[in-house]
């Protein structure tokens, strides 16, 4: 069984035991929370598409840590004009584990 959830504006594909990196989530280490947003639903043959989100249907999951993600280098440049800019950035993200899906 897996779902496709949806959480800080994409989508991702989860089953039980799945560890992912999602954008930041303001829960702490170690706890557990709901996600609701289930989009699609697949058990074996049973396939259950939300409109647009499956009604009853949820994942559980515990947050496992927080962090910051590898640094992202933006340089900009016009030639001949002596324009030049740096600028950095490094997103932060949750790591969470999927515990189970549930459907009511």
């Amino acid at each position: 069984m897996y779902a496709v959830i949806k959480t800080g504006g994409k989508q991702f594909k989860v089953a039980e035991g799945d560890t992912l990196k999602v954008e930041k989530l303001a829960a702490e280490v170690g706890k557990a929370f709901n996600l609701n947003s289930v989009l699609t639903l697949v058990d074996d043959d049973k396939v259950t598409i939300g409109t647009p989100i499956v009604k009853g249907a949820s994942v559980g999951a515990t947050v496992i840590s927080h962090g910051k993600g590898d640094k992202i280098k933006i340089f900009k440049m016009n030639r001949r004009k002596g324009y030049r800019k740096s600028q950095g950035h490094r997103q932060t993200f949750t790591e969470i584990k999927i515990e189970k899906i549930v459907v009511k």
